[in-house]
């Protein structure tokens, strides 16, 4: 969210208009997953984070982030990145094993940082997939046509989904987005002017970086390689 929120307040893309061809309807389900944060999601983060500790919440994010290596790595594999699916496939056994399921991520302490991340609708892209349109999904939020038709191929290769037990599932579930929405109200000082086009022009162009793992220009010609030192 920072990052996007960066990426977005360092540049203006008129340009990106022409990618969301389905402005009307998407401002409409906009709307409607903005109420629902605003009744539903963004209550229950707050009364998350007031009754769990700092380290909770973090030894929370470390927990799913450790899930999510998974599809990192496999997708890692699949863009034939194969000195990040070592670092990323490492960082998986040691957390795991080392700590504590997950819990804490030790792999940071002896140097293995947590890296981008990677999804099958990057992996599309770098095979040659163009993004398509910009999407607001109901409940899930901003995408694009092939990252939303991806979005299977992640939730089958996420270990939650594996989960016997429904209650649990559902839980974990819940946990899960509680956990992250609670990460997100720091940031929403951020946000500014049209909401809708805030939020568009963030999630275009966090999406262009973590495809092009930052190899992309602002408006102002400058390169984003180095964004991570910022």
């Amino acid at each position: 969210m920072l990052a996007a929120a960066m990426l977005a307040g360092c540049s203006s893309t008129p340009a990106a208009n022409g990618n969301d061809p389905w402005e009307a309807p998407n401002r409409a389900v906009f709307k409607f997953n903005d109420s629902l944060d605003t009744w539903v999601a963004k209550p229950v983060a707050k009364g998350y984070r007031f009754v769990s500790p700092s380290f909770v919440e973090t030894g929370v994010d470390n927990f799913f982030d450790n899930m999510g290596e998974v599809s990192n790595v496999l997708n890692d594999l699949l863009q034939a990145k194969w000195g990040q699916a070592g670092h990323d496939s490492a960082r998986l056994l040691l957390n795991t094993f080392a700590g504590l399921a997950g819990l804490v991520d030790v792999a940071a302490e002896v140097g293995l940082e947590k890296s981008q991340g990677e999804d099958f609708g990057q992996t599309l892209q770098v095979w040659g997939v163009p993004s398509g349109p910009y999407v607001v999904l109901p409940i899930f939020g901003p995408s694009t046509l092939t990252d939303a038709a991806a979005s299977p191929v992640d939730w089958f290769t996420y270990p939650r989904t594996y989960i016997a037990s429904d209650p649990l599932r559902y839980g974990a579930t819940v946990l899960d987005y509680t956990n992250v929405r609670a990460g997100l109200l720091d940031a929403e000082g951020l946000v500014s002017g049209d909401k809708y086009l805030f939020f568009r022009e963030a999630y275009l162009q966090n999406r262009e970086f973590l495809v092009k793992d930052g190899a992309i220009k602002d408006d102002f010609g400058g390169d984003l390689d180095d964004f991570d030192d910022f």
